[in-house]
């Protein structure tokens, strides 16, 4: 990868250099991964909507100027400036100022000579009264917002995990290459000296050849683990990203933990807290409630088609920037300012047939239901999917103290095949076959206790809850 800083896969001594943890890991990941900075995107790609769906309710000012000129006679100048102010409850208030003249201007738009002020008031009172279209963008953008943060909580969870299993078997790796390079050198200090015993015409030759054997078996194994151990240093820095977005690979100061350092056991809440926690919390579940939920805005929008439209605006009407007469002690000048000088209009509208407004109706009903069920399945397989990584969490654990034991036994046996030994009364192909299952029995074991933590992560993972 271009600027990456490349690892020189030595062995690391294990007193020399740092633990990298997981803990340690998975922050690094959290804080520096594309894909974990891209999830935060989606909060401000909410932000944003909610932002634009607001705009629906902004005051809006608006200036409409005509004017129509013929032969050197100006017949008319009609202009009208204002503001409109949207409201949620889909009334609209207006205040605007009317100028009009001309030889030749229609009679019903003549205005007094100071111009006229103008007051209104539109208010939709069946269809749109619930709910209208800003309405309903308002409230879906709100859960836009909730739909995402539901969404970058899963885009994080599924990255954390996938970066973990990579971490676990990379330190899988390391234990294993360890292990085979501990049990190379156990293999060669033992040539040495039966190669020794033979010069000295205590051992027959026949055994510096099977101890070479065994040497040439442990390197083979050897050079296999080393190659898996570089292959998955390589996929752990596809997770390793520096702070200006440069992709980074761990130094030769970092190493993972050995298997002794690893736990036998974690911990495991009882599995019905679990799966309450799994129902409220689960990102993948939250998604598919908040999509049925904005379906459920758009139902009622579309239910709310099915009614009449039945529009009254009402407009109070000025001698310039003067509105009547009104005074306190007078109600007829109250009169006089609010049912003499106005303007009003009723509009109505019913489609006969209401096939376009039916069908989307039904459109939104199923789609509501496609989702529904879609929950459903969602619920039963993360429902199995956490049952069963609690299950494996707790076989790992009694697998895990199984093999300490059966590791200590198998000490125990070569122990008293090298006193044999010593004491003329065993061979090399004993010795190598007592040290081999206790070999296979370590390797065996530390898969365990690194597998043990991808299991725990995944049963927090299927039960929803922050993976760090």
């Amino acid at each position: 990868m271009a600027g990456a800083v490349h690892v020189a896969f030595a062995q690391i001594p294990a007193d020399t250099a740092f633990v990298f943890t997981q803990t340690d890991y998975l922050s690094w990941v959290k804080d520096r991964h594309p894909a974990a900075r891209q999830a935060l995107l989606l909060l401000q790609q909410a932000e944003n909507a909610e932002l634009a769906a607001r705009g629906g309710f902004d005051p809006k000012l608006y200036s409409d100027i005509q004017q129509k000129s013929f032969d050197g006679k100006t017949y008319y100048t009609i202009s009208e400036s204002g503001v409109k102010i949207p409201t949620w409850y889909g009334l609209e208030l207006k205040g605007a100022y009317l100028s009009a003249g001309g030889i030749n201007l229609n009679p019903e738009g003549k205005l007094p000579d100071a111009g006229q002020a103008v007051l209104g008031i539109n208010a939709t009172l069946l269809r749109g009264l619930l709910i209208d279209e800003r309405r309903a963008a308002l409230q879906q953008a709100k859960l836009m917002a909730a739909m995402n943060d539901a969404q970058r909580r899963q885009i994080l969870n599924d990255l954390l995990l996938d970066a973990a299993t990579t971490y676990w078997n990379w330190v899988a790796a390391y234990n294993e290459m360890r292990i085979l390079e501990q049990a190379l050198q156990i293999a060669q200090n033992r040539q040495r000296g039966i190669v020794e015993s033979f010069l000295q015409g205590d051992k027959p030759a026949v055994d510096s050849l099977e101890a070479f054997i065994q040497i040439q078996t442990r390197q083979y194994e050897l050079s296999d683990a080393r190659l898996a151990y570089r292959n998955a240093t390589l996929q752990l820095s596809n997770f390793t990203w520096d702070d200006s977005g440069n992709p980074l690979a761990l130094s030769n100061n970092w190493r993972p933990p050995t298997a002794a350092e690893l736990p036998s056991g974690m911990p495991l809440p009882p599995l019905d807290e679990l799966q309450t926690q799994l129902a409220q919390r689960h990102p993948a579940l939250r998604l598919y409630e908040t999509k049925i939920a904005q379906l459920d805005i758009s139902r009622r929008l579309a239910a709310e088609q099915l009614k009449p439209q039945l529009d009254v605006s009402y407009n109070l009407l000025g001698d310039g920037a003067r509105f009547g007469a009104y005074r306190k002690d007078d109600s007829s000048d109250l009169q006089n300012l609010l049912f003499q000088n106005y303007k009003w209009q009723v509009t109505f509208g019913f489609p006969l047939l209401l096939r376009k407004e039916r069908g989307k109706l039904e459109e939104v009903k199923v789609k509501i239901a496609d989702a529904g069920l879609g929950l459903q399945q969602k619920q039963l397989e993360l429902r199995n999917k956490l049952e069963s990584y609690f299950n494996d969490v707790q076989n790992a654990q009694q697998q895990i103290a199984l093999y300490n034991e059966m590791t200590a036994n198998y000490q125990r046996l070569l122990d008293a095949e090298l006193r044999k030994f010593d004491l003329g009364e065993s061979s090399i192909f004993l010795i190598n076959t007592r040290e081999q299952k206790l070999i296979e029995a370590q390797l065996k074991l530390a898969k365990l206790k690194t597998t043990l933590p991808k299991l725990r992560l995944g049963v927090d993972w299927a039960a929803g809850g922050d993976m760090l």
